[in-house]
């Protein structure tokens, strides 16, 4: 599955080269996305503190979020591949109140895309 996109070639252009800036802009942004979708919980749980509106209970997706990019992150892209052994690192709608449900989906589509961003928006070759 990591190499289903090897072979798709396309004219990148000049300003998107990154370079040796490749780990450092993903590895902001992979961190960007995850620091907004935690935002996004911790404002419902300020906002509604009764477990009432929002069941503390919810914050297991965002826990079980955060430890898979842990566990995404901890085999490193050469080890899925076999090239080397070495170290690797909405729902429903009711009345009152909506905000908890949206706030939970993004906060857990914010860690996915941000475990996504910095496991396959990095390079290994750079830290050679």
């Amino acid at each position: 599955m990591a190499g289903c996109l090897d072979n798709v070639q396309f004219n990148r252009p000049e300003w998107l080269e990154l370079g040796e800036r490749r780990n450092i802009i993903a590895s902001i942004g992979a961190g960007t996305m995850f620091f907004t979708g935690w935002w996004f919980i911790l404002d419902v749980a300020a906002r509604y503190p009764s477990m009432n509106d929002f069941h503390h209970a919810y914050h297991v997706c965002g826990v079980m979020g955060t430890l898979s990019l842990f566990m995404i992150n901890a085999v490193s892209n050469g080890q899925i591949r076999g090239e080397s052994y070495t170290t690797g690192c909405m729902g429903q709608r009711v009345k009152d109140p909506q905000w908890p449900g949206v706030a939970l989906f993004f906060q857990n589509a914010f860690i996915f895309i941000g475990s996504l961003l910095f496991k396959f928006g990095r390079t290994e070759d750079l830290w050679s």
